[in-house]
């Protein structure tokens, strides 16, 4: 019988698969790629950043950029989940 080799990244991947955790690493990874992916400026009008049911919930302490953001959250969501490599949320949400 033959074994198989795995790179370690492969290992470890399928470790945290099996253990349930690559869900909340990649949700993880997500809201802390908030301020590289969005920049300084939206960064310094962000208060809370969090996963909630397969969405980021962002609190945003400007009506004016919360207006605009609203209007690209599908294009926001995408932008992230290319970000970290994989489909991790479907949309985000502003408040």
């Amino acid at each position: 019988m033959q074994g198989k080799t795995y790179t370690m990244c492969d290992a470890l991947q399928a470790f945290l698969r099996e253990e349930g955790l690559e869900t909340p690493l990649l949700e993880y990874r997500i809201t802390q790629a908030w301020p590289e992916v969005m920049g300084q400026t939206i960064s310094r009008y962000t208060r809370q950043v969090f996963v909630r049911e397969g969405k980021l919930q962002v609190q945003i302490t400007s009506a004016p950029l919360r207006q605009n953001l609203m209007m690209e959250h599908k294009r926001i969501a995408q932008k992230l989940n290319d970000h970290v490599g994989s489909y991790v949320i479907s949309d985000v949400c502003f408040f």
